[in-house]
């Protein structure tokens, strides 16, 4: 889309001081030294989506310096695709428990992770889904776990490298949904001197060399929800990453 650079001079005329504040403080940010890179071969990530998913990160931390959300990520991900000619949309229903938007009419799950101990190496997601109130059986809630992957084809997690006010990394990753059925048949395992009630339980997935790829963590506490603990990158895709400093706010 051509902007019409003397109409946008015209228009920026007639705002309010305050408002040619934040113009400018945007204006600032994008002129603030960024790196931005991604997977050659990457089929969701191109130089377009590239720079506009940067631009949308860049007005986030313009004017905030909390990391970008949930919502606003899935913002971010419609807005770079539909900029760079790729058919994407929310699901209709704003409460729908599987996918959260599709991509050439592929259903996608997102995730962010942005928690102060994140390791560079290992994924952590806290609440890949709700386990509900029914019987606390791993065997059955595993087999929820199963059911809710069925609602998507791919899951990308979004996750802010550094808490620093004045630089930001961010990597869009995907977590192969073949990585996660390997947890399929293999024991779980209680925690039994857990005050939990019900008890948590873990369930481990060992490569062939019984290095760790990843675990499933039941959590028994009061939200009763799924954690995917200690994914090993080395076994998921980087398709992009932004890097970017930030001018203080205050």
């Amino acid at each position: 889309m051509l902007v019409d650079k003397e109409q946008l001079f015209k228009a920026i005329e007639q705002l309010k001081e305050s408002q040619i504040e934040l113009v400018d403080r945007i204006t600032a940010q994008f002129n603030a030294p960024h790196l931005f890179s991604r997977l050659p071969d990457s089929d969701i990530v191109s130089e377009e989506w590239m720079q506009h998913f940067g631009n949308v990160l860049m007005i986030h931390h313009a004017t905030s310096e909390a990391p970008f959300g949930k919502e606003k990520f899935e913002f971010g991900f419609i807005y770079a695709s539909i900029r760079s000619g790729v058919d994407a949309e929310k699901p209709a229903s704003r409460t729908n428990r599987g996918h959260d938007l599709t991509l050439r009419g592929v259903p996608i799950s997102l995730k962010t992770q942005s928690d102060a101990g994140l390791r560079e190496t290992h994924i952590h997601i806290s609440k890949f889904m709700e386990l509900g109130r029914g019987e606390w059986n791993f065997e059955t809630l595993r087999d929820l776990f199963f059911e809710h992957m069925e609602s998507y084809e791919r899951i990308f997690t979004l996750r802010a490298l550094t808490n620093s006010p004045l630089k930001k990394h961010y990597e869009l990753v995907e977590i192969p949904k073949s990585l996660l059925l390997e947890s399929s048949g293999l024991e779980c395992i209680v925690a039994e001197n857990s005050r939990q009630n019900p008890k948590p339980g873990h369930c481990h997935v060992y490569d062939e060399n019984g290095k760790l790829k990843f675990s499933l963590y039941f959590d028994g506490g009061t939200e009763r929800k799924l954690q995917i603990q200690k994914i090993d990158k080395s076994y998921c895709i980087v398709h992009g990453t932004w890097d970017f400093e930030v001018n203080k706010l205050f």
